[in-house]
């Protein structure tokens, strides 16, 4: 299966990242071993982009939480601690719950 993105095709997850920010993600993270002027230009790019783009950190975080919500299981293994037994229900709160 392959994904395009704006007619671009994603190959890596890093590139499917690039693609659907629109910015390379390194200019967000940085670089191993940047100097203080390389980090000082990428965070005035950043600050432009955003400047430009207000909406774009919560696209990122709407986006985020969509890719994590479609492949949580597969991302994180994620797997129940407990299965609640069909005998028992949950505690009730609110009003008429005993206290």
């Amino acid at each position: 299966m392959r994904t395009y993105i704006g007619g671009q095709e994603a190959v890596s997850v890093n590139e499917f990242i690039e693609l659907a920010l629109g910015t390379p993600l390194e200019l967000w993270l940085g670089v191993e071993g940047e100097s203080e002027e390389e980090r000082a230009a990428r965070l005035d790019a950043a600050r432009d982009i955003l400047a430009d783009n207000p909406d774009l950190p919560d696209d990122v975080s709407r986006i985020a939480a969509q890719v994590i919500e479609a492949n949580a299981p597969e991302l994180f293994n994620v797997v129940p601690l407990m299965k609640r037994s069909a005998g028992r229900r949950p505690a009730r709160s609110g009003k008429g719950a005993a206290a």
